[in-house]
C-alpha cells in the first residue's frame, strides 16, 4: 500500500467517484458500476476538503485537488447528460 499522504487520499477519493461513474471496471468481476449517489458523495466529499483546507495546502496539493475536482465533475455532468439521453 502506498504511504498515506494528503495527495493519495485525494486520489483515493477521485478513484472511488470514478469508479461510481463506471470509468473504472471492477477489478474482480469486470463490471461497470453506475451508482450516480455514491459518486455524487465522493465528489462532495472532495469539495468539503477544498473547502476545509483553504489556505493550508501545499502549491502542489491545491492544484491536484483543483484540477481533480474540475475533472470529475465534469464527468459526472456528462454522466448523467449521457444516461438521460438513453
Amino acid at each position: 500500500m502506498p504511504e498515506v499522504t494528503f495527495s493519495t487520499f485525494i486520489m483515493s477519493l477521485n478513484t472511488s467517484a470514478l469508479y461510481h461513474l463506471g470509468e473504472i471496471v471492477d477489478p474482480e468481476t469486470g463490471a461497470r458500476v453506475v451508482n450516480f449517489d455514491l459518486a455524487r458523495h465522493a465528489i462532495d466529499t472532495l469539495v468539503v476538503l477544498e473547502e476545509k483546507t483553504k489556505g493550508n495546502l501545499t502549491g502542489e496539493e491545491h492544484e491536484l485537488l483543483k484540477n481533480i475536482l474540475y475533472d470529475v465533475k465534469l464527468r459526472f455532468v456528462n454522466a448523467v447528460r449521457k444516461k438521460r439521453e438513453q
